[in-house]
């Protein structure tokens, strides 16, 4: 039910941040748990963090975790991925999605998905 945008990717390099963002219309978003995954170049797609509704519970990927921060403002209908510390093995197209309800680390129980942001990180 909720449409995603996702922007902020780009190229950077190996030690620099990048904050992403997702922009949500319809739906609920106020009400909707979000999930930020990755699908790097011949991969699986992968779970990096969620966040309830509220924004009370996080949850990250231990790969990420203590570099990336997932947020949300429901005011402007938009949740972030903040990242630091960026390494070339983070490389993907990241997604954001939402999922009514709770949370989840599966992709497959998502109920919606933006089209995907490409982050570069150069060695």
């Amino acid at each position: 039910q909720v449409q995603l945008v996702e922007s902020g990717g780009g190229l950077v390099q190996a030690g620099g941040s990048l904050r992403l963002s997702c922009a949500a219309s319809g739906g609920t978003f106020s009400t909707s748990g979000m999930g930020w995954f990755r699908q790097p170049p011949g991969k699986e797609r992968e779970f990096l963090a969620r966040i309830s509704w509220s924004g009370a519970f996080t949850n990250y990927a231990e790969s990420v975790k203590g570099r990336f921060t997932i947020s949300r403002d429901n005011a402007k209908n938009t949740v972030y991925l903040q990242m630091t510390n960026l390494k070339p093995e983070d490389t993907a197209v990241y997604y954001c999605a939402a999922k009514e309800g709770a949370t989840s680390v599966y992709a497959n129980v998502y109920d919606s998905w933006g089209q995907g942001t490409q982050v570069t990180v150069s060695s």
